[in-house]
């Protein structure tokens, strides 16, 4: 007679399926999963539940599922591209800043971006933020040279050309050293 009896209730080794042995025929014995789904085992496969255990295999199985899930849905973790990437941009095209400049002289314009750049300049120390790009555009290079004046006025701002690929020759990074 085999370890097994009809009735009986097992559970398969090193798998997540328990059910009720519905046909013992030498050592195969077929079990009806909790799914009620017949599944045919060799009785070396099987172990016999006895009494009440308080955990089965495939509950295990269950619980490893839940937290394996749980771990994939961790925060984005963010790439050395996008941490620095700046964290804030000012066009100071004059169509961007007035709705017309029309009747307005250079002198007017340049001085309307540079007021700009100084407010937007002041906001990003009080706000700590630590790096702000420009954007001037080419043209000239007199709203460059001004700006480049102006940055070199505060003690903790160093400045450089801002990522090629992105704005061409038309932007300048400010970097903003924060106390602590």
């Amino acid at each position: 007679m085999g370890k097994f009896s009809i009735g009986d209730r097992a559970e398969v080794l090193d798998e997540a399926i328990s059910g009720v042995i519905q046909k013992v025929d030498g050592d195969r014995v077929t079990l009806i999963t909790e799914d009620g789904f017949p599944m045919h085992f060799t009785e070396n496969d099987l172990v016999k539940i006895e009494g009440d255990i308080s955990v089965t295999n495939y509950e295990v199985a269950q619980v490893k599922k839940e937290k394996a899930a749980s771990k994939k849905r961790k925060a984005p973790t963010i790439k050395p591209k996008e941490r620095s990437a700046p964290k804030m941009e000012v066009d100071l095209h004059i169509h961007q800043l007035v709705k017309s400049s029309k009747g307005m002289s250079n002198y007017d314009m340049l001085n309307i971006q540079l007021d700009t750049a100084k407010r937007q300049l002041d906001f990003a120390i009080s706000k700590r933020i630590q790096k702000v790009v420009f954007i001037h555009g080419v043209g000239e290079g007199v709203l460059k040279e001004e700006l480049r004046y102006l940055f070199n006025r505060y003690d903790n701002v160093k400045f450089y050309d801002a990522d090629y690929q992105k704005y061409g020759l038309g932007a300048t990074e400010v970097y903003i050293y924060q106390n602590a």
